[in-house]
């Protein structure tokens, strides 16, 4: 009878769990955002809160506030000028279809080897602009209904982004005693080696916060640097998107276009400039700063951490930026555990094999 009750109970909290698990589901990824974002500024919250005499509400409102300035009025900006930008590529590609092509480049005709083929694929281009647009009308509905579906994403993940930094407060009020939490649940599960493993799990992703975030903030900052050198307008703004397309490791769709604007206007010398600075030193820097800031502090092997960001972002999508890496920790830590102790259980069956019996 005492089995048939505890069997009873188990099913009930496995129910319970299913169901909170279901309420849960809408606010996952919101719920992911906030905690890692508060686990990774955590040294900042202890700081504060020591700073404020141990007022750990406070120091959580102060700095959540600071993330709202720093996160989220930036991408309002963002979004602001994209519109701006979006409005100017509608005309310009009204003009085209009214006006034709502007003349050709200068430089155009000096390009070696390819130069006057160029040219004459422009000219025959704006010659046949009309029929060009009027073949490709039916598609421009589609990339409009494209571009209105990519619109409502972006809207609903702004509205995440905010869900999560109303969360960030009160994970920073509440860390330590989730952190308690998390530690007791995991010692029920796995008992001694509790402790070990959510260390690795806090090792592992505080140092892909720190590789993906700061290799970002270095390539956003150069970037920067470079457009505003080349005279490119918006350098500002080109450097934030330069930080965005950093975190899923494709900066140069930032700069590329720069470099190709620049040829466009005729600025032949800034326009190699930037080409240089962009593969060498925007995307150059990728390949020396992120393995340094990952595999610093950390007994894991980097191949184990690199493929993790990539496999888990094809897997997962942004989120197993993160993810990817802390399940290859865990798994790679669990298998060495396993082969230790394997090992050792070996070792201590030959000791006490090679050990005569007493008479």
């Amino acid at each position: 009878m005492a089995t048939n009750d505890r069997l009873l109970v188990q099913i009930l909290l496995l129910g319970l769990l299913g169901a909170s698990l279901w309420v849960l589901a809408p606010f996952w990824s919101a719920l992911f955002w906030a905690a890692v974002l508060s686990f990774a500024s955590w040294p900042v919250m202890r700081i504060l809160t020591r700073m404020l005499g141990g007022r750990q509400a406070l120091a959580a409102g102060l700095l959540t506030l600071v993330w709202t300035g720093v996160v989220a009025v930036p991408l309002v900006m963002l979004g602001f000028n994209l519109a701006d930008h979006i409005k100017d590529v509608t005309g310009l590609l009204r003009d085209f279809q009214v006006e034709g092509l502007p003349p050709a480049p200068i430089w155009l005709i000096d390009v070696p080897m390819v130069g006057e083929q160029l040219v004459s694929l422009w000219q025959s281009i704006d010659q046949q602009g009309t029929e060009l647009f009027a073949t490709v009308q039916p598609y421009l509905g589609q990339m409009g209904n494209w571009l209105l579906a990519r619109s409502a994403e972006i809207g609903g993940g702004m509205v995440e982004l905010a869900f999560s930094l109303v969360l960030v407060f009160f994970f920073y009020r509440d860390g330590p005693r989730l952190a308690a939490f998390a530690q007791s649940l995991l010692q029920r599960l796995i008992g001694d080696r509790a402790e070990h493993y959510l260390e690795l799990v806090a090792g592992t992703v505080q140092r892909v916060v720190n590789g993906v975030i700061g290799t970002a903030a270095a390539q956003a900052t150069l970037a920067w640097i470079g457009f505003a050198i080349a005279g490119v307008p918006g350098a500002l703004i080109l450097g934030i998107l330069t930080f965005g397309f950093s975190l899923i490791m494709v900066p140069p769709l930032i700069w590329g276009p720069a470099v190709a604007w620049l040829f466009w206007q005729g600025e032949v010398g800034m326009g190699f400039f930037l080409l240089v600075w962009g593969f060498f030193v925007i995307s150059g820097v990728d390949n020396i700063l992120k393995p340094y800031l990952i595999s610093r502090g950390g007994n894991l092997p980097l191949i184990v951490v690199l493929l993790g960001v990539f496999g888990g972002i094809l897997a997962f999508g942004f989120m197993g930026l993160f993810l990817g890496p802390t399940l290859l920790a865990v798994a790679y830590s669990l298998l060495s555990d396993w082969v230790d102790s394997s090992t050792v259980q070996s070792a201590a069956q030959q000791t006490d094999s090679a050990v005569p019996p007493s008479s």
